[in-house]
């Protein structure tokens, strides 16, 4: 099959398009046929960083939609023919290629009438908003949300999901983004270049502060947000964490939430490793419903994919790039 081969660590910049053994299904795991996948952050930090697990040539990529070709024992509820998409182990050979192989539990169903590449650009930034809102803060109608990085993927989705759940959404992005963020549904918007951020929110909230907070963006990021939660707030760190021990106080108690969304595939946990495919049932029906934007902003060929990886480690891309693997 055709793949985008990793030949080493820390030579992301320089994959190129090569030749690889097509893969197996082994038991409970299904064989994809890729038509797309989405890019992420995490393809570019693997791909510097490089995987005890992995061995070369490698292949990125998390996130893919396709059609299931083949399963494996023990599988059932999928069949060759489904149209599906899945967010994949990053431990194993990843996406950027023709096929892949995943478990068939964590596979959802893609609706008649959602495309490909809409479908791709979910799992990752998708499944981690909505497992930070709902799983992990149980975010609920008539809450104050503050969503960092809201142009980004995990924010864009998270402002979506959090509207779509009659939350009052404050978010942070550059200027020139406040417009895109507010057409998701971002009810504020607050330059972080040039405002403080937690005194914004704090303003916007009759000085209560918010319910809740994503933080995506850092340690740093994560600290400062805790000005701005309010009595019994609540946050998620995706980036790392604020300085929890200092920040325990009996006057303003908080709750602290890790968001680790890839780390399932290792846990063992199969309770755990099912809720990817209900999540992702769930955001596909609103795809479909029409009250949920994939964010796809470039379609891009395979051989693409390096340089589009070195835009996204900017981190001024704006929405979602997804590749195009075959029609």
């Amino acid at each position: 099959m055709k793949a985008l081969l990793l030949e080493d660590k820390g030579k992301a910049a320089e994959m190129k398009v090569g030749e690889l053994e097509k893969p197996t299904p082994g038991p409970g795991e299904i064989l994809v046929k890729i038509r797309a996948a989405g890019l992420n952050p995490v393809d570019y930090k693997t791909g510097n960083g490089g995987n005890p697990s992995w061995t070369y040539p490698h292949v990125l990529g998390v996130d893919a939609a396709g059609v299931v070709e083949e399963t494996g024992p023990e599988v059932t509820g999928i069949k060759a023919g489904d149209r599906v998409v899945y967010h994949g182990d990053l431990t194993k050979k990843g996406c950027y290629a023709e096929y892949g192989v995943t478990t068939a539990h964590t596979v959802s169903l893609i609706p008649e009438g959602v495309s490909f590449e809409d479908a791709a650009a979910l799992p990752c930034a998708g499944y981690t908003a909505y497992l930070a809102l709902f799983h992990k803060m149980h975010a609920a109608k008539g809450q104050t949300i503050l969503i960092h990085a809201g142009a980004g993927g995990v924010g864009g989705f998270a402002i979506q999901l959090a509207k779509n759940a009659g939350l009052t959404v404050i978010t942070t992005a550059s200027s020139s983004k406040h417009e895109f963020v507010k057409r998701l549904g971002a009810d504020y918007a607050i330059d972080y270049q040039n405002e403080d951020f937690a005194k914004r929110a704090l303003e916007l909230t009759n000085g209560l502060g918010v319910d809740l907070v994503l933080d995506t963006v850092g340690r740093d990021n994560a600290d400062k947000s805790l000005e701005a939660l309010a009595f019994n707030g609540q946050i998620a760190f995706i980036a790392g964490p604020p300085n929890v021990n200092e920040a325990i106080s009996f006057a303003h108690p908080l709750s602290f939430h890790q968001v680790a969304l890839g780390s399932v595939h290792q846990s063992g946990n199969v309770k755990e490793q099912r809720t990817l495919a209900e999540m992702g049932d769930r955001m596909l029906a609103l795809l479909k419903d029409g009250k949920l934007n994939a964010l796809v902003e470039k379609v891009i060929t395979l051989e693409e994919v390096p340089a589009a990886l070195a835009e996204l480690a900017t981190r001024r891309v704006q929405g979602k790039i997804v590749a195009k693997i075959a029609e």
